[in-house]
């Protein structure tokens, strides 16, 4: 028997749902506010949540990634009284699993929980992530075990798969994992990193060549396309490929032959292919810089790992194999660590993700000497001071804010509905202001990180002036 959660603030509609379920032989329950329902959600496991976009309390898409990040990650099931192109492509973006009006009948509201729950019961069934190598995946978080299940499923084909996340984020270490636990795992594994090739030398890298193909070229060479036969080709940084490399390797990925350079015969290759990247491929093939073809070809599966900021709580875990690690390759005795060296690890955002936690466990251990145990004095002073000052606006108390209030005079407040509408206000001047810069102005791009249409982002910009101000200043 499933818990379903029913957040919605018309009782008819909690009642109509919570009949049609107990009718299925499941378990409703119901709240009337976002408040409430993110408090269950969060305190108790559920299997499907029905969740109201318009409510007493706020916009429910707004609380929807915080209740797939509840523990038992429930099925969310947006209903809404009046549709939205942009509130459903905003929804499913964030892991709903569908969009529905209210109007629908019973029926059409029945159908997507009936395929939610046989999708959770799937899940249950599938092979255990225990019995999957890791291969260098630290971590037990939310966002990373997730990553690692689509790594279980991309191991089980051998179709392309794509990798994408900011620098740092361990995308060869998912790529070698996905290739440990495939098929392939007995073959080779070729590297390369597109981005560090100078550009006369990319093709002549892929796809090989003769003896006095060009200038230089004093002896035949296997490209790497070839050497990966039979196993798995991890192209990183894709997107650094020129666009007539591009058109060459989709015809590779199709064909599973080439021609290296200054050969009159067709070679041969069966290989898996894992590409990555840290760029928007998407927006690329919108600017006419990467082939769509081409795109939809290198990703039939997609993982994007999550920057190392969304996942702190895998920091101890990972510091601690890194340091072992670091240790063994220095000869090293193990050290200890203390609890300032971990509260300083926690309250970093580490842009550089975990390859500059990497760095700075490196410099930690060179700082300390020969210290049996690692303080946070041994780490750099600019992480020191960052997670210093996010510590304190952590543990700044409600009273201690009506001390400082009282300095400045009695509180006087506005109405709620004006001070709610100033609050949103504020925040989406703010909000505009980051994502345009974020975006470099570029409206496509913007769009695209916000999940919302351009339609609708340039109705804000027009709403707050942006355009004007950015003049004007």
């Amino acid at each position: 028997m499933a818990r379903i959660l029913i957040i919605d603030d018309d009782p008819t509609v909690c009642d109509m749902l919570s009949r049609v379920i107990k009718k299925m032989g499941h378990h409703p329950e119901y709240v009337h506010t976002l408040q409430e329902g993110v408090t269950r959600t969060v305190s108790e496991d559920y299997d499907v949540v029905f969740l109201d976009v318009r409510m007493p309390d706020g916009n429910g898409l707004h609380v929807l990634p915080t209740i797939k990040k509840a523990p038992s990650s429930p099925e969310v099931i947006i209903i809404t009284a009046v549709g939205d192109p942009d509130g459903a492509e905003m929804a499913i973006s964030n892991g709903a699993w569908d969009y529905m009006p209210k109007r629908t009948s019973v029926k059409e509201m029945t159908l997507p929980l009936l395929r939610a729950l046989q999708y959770r019961e799937e899940k249950k069934i599938r092979t255990p992530l225990a019995a999957v190598k890791r291969d260098g995946i630290i971590g037990n978080s939310r966002r990373i075990i997730e990553c690692f299940d689509l790594v279980a499923q991309a191991a089980a084909s051998d179709a392309p798969v794509l990798l994408t996340g900011e620098t740092g984020t361990g995308k060869e270490v998912f790529a070698r994992a996905i290739h440990a636990n495939s098929g392939r795992s007995r073959r080779k594994l070729v590297v390369l990193d597109c981005a560090a090739l100078p550009e006369n030398l990319v093709e002549s890298t892929l796809f090989g060549h003769e003896k006095g193909a060009f200038t230089g070229a004093d002896k035949a060479r296997q490209g790497v396309i070839r050497q990966a036969h039979g196993g798995t080709l991890f192209l990183d940084e894709i997107g650094e490929l020129t666009p007539s490399i591009q058109k060459a390797f989709l015809r590779v990925i199709q064909e599973n032959r080439f021609r290296p350079i200054g050969s009159g015969e067709e070679v041969e290759s069966d290989f898996r292919l894992v590409a990555a990247t840290n760029r928007n491929l998407d927006q690329m093939v919108a600017d006419g810089l990467f082939r769509e073809d081409l795109l939809y070809r290198i990703r039939s599966h997609f993982i994007e790992l999550p920057p190392l900021r969304e996942r702190l709580e895998d920091i101890k875990e990972l510091a601690l194999f890194y340091i072992a690690k670091l240790c063994d390759r220095y000869g090293m005795d193990t050290r200890g660590v203390s609890e300032d060296f971990w509260v300083a690890l926690e309250h970093y955002e580490w842009p550089g993700n975990v390859r500059e936690l990497v760095n700075t466990l490196e410099r930690a251990l060179a700082a300390a000497q020969d210290a049996p145990t690692l303080f946070a004095t041994h780490l750099p002073i600019q992480i020191r001071t960052k997670a210093l000052r996010a510590q304190l606006q952590e543990e700044t108390t409600p009273a201690q804010q009506g001390e400082e209030q009282e300095a400045t005079g009695p509180l006087t407040l506005p109405p709620l509905g004006e001070a709610r509408e100033a609050t949103v206000a504020a925040f989406e001047r703010q909000y505009l202001k980051d994502l345009m810069n974020i975006a470099g102005g570029n409206v496509t791009e913007a769009s695209k990180i916000a999940q919302v249409s351009r339609q609708h982002l340039h109705e804000l910009l027009k709403k707050h002036q942006y355009g004007s101000q950015k003049e004007a200043k």
